[in-house]
């Protein structure tokens, strides 16, 4: 079993920046393939980063391409989404979560591949 607890959320103005975190119980962690999705208000969950168990591999949603960095430290089972520009669009609660199949080479942008989930940290963003 893995416990994830985001942190990092707030409220911020358009063009701001903001890095949450997510910390991951167990050693499971480093084996792990990692993925941020977000829900907002009134509309489904929806995929925003992956990232593979050793960090050489990633892949965005286009609406948080070129803004949004996901990235791990696996030495701390930690996993970061770095967030620049932001829109109020960006506004919604994020969500961390873990591919339990270890070492996977394939990442996924999809939700019922993730097996483990946070319970959310919410991102508000001001125009």
């Amino acid at each position: 079993q893995v416990q994830l607890v985001e942190y990092g959320g707030g409220l911020v103005q358009a063009g701001g920046s903001l890095r949450l975190s997510c910390t991951a119980s167990g050693r499971t962690f480093s084996r792990c393939n990692m993925g941020w999705f977000r829900q907002a208000p009134g509309k489904e969950r929806e995929f925003v980063a992956t990232i593979s168990w050793s960090g050489r591999n990633t892949s965005y949603a286009g609406s948080v391409k070129g803004r949004f960095t996901i990235s791990r430290d696996n030495a701390k089972y930690i996993l970061y989404l770095q967030m620049n520009s932001l829109k109020p669009e960006d506004t919604a609660v994020y969500y961390c979560a873990a591919d339990l199949r270890p070492y996977s080479t394939m990442i996924s942008t999809t939700m019922r591949e993730y097996d483990y989930w946070g319970q959310g940290t919410q991102v508000t963003v001001s125009s």
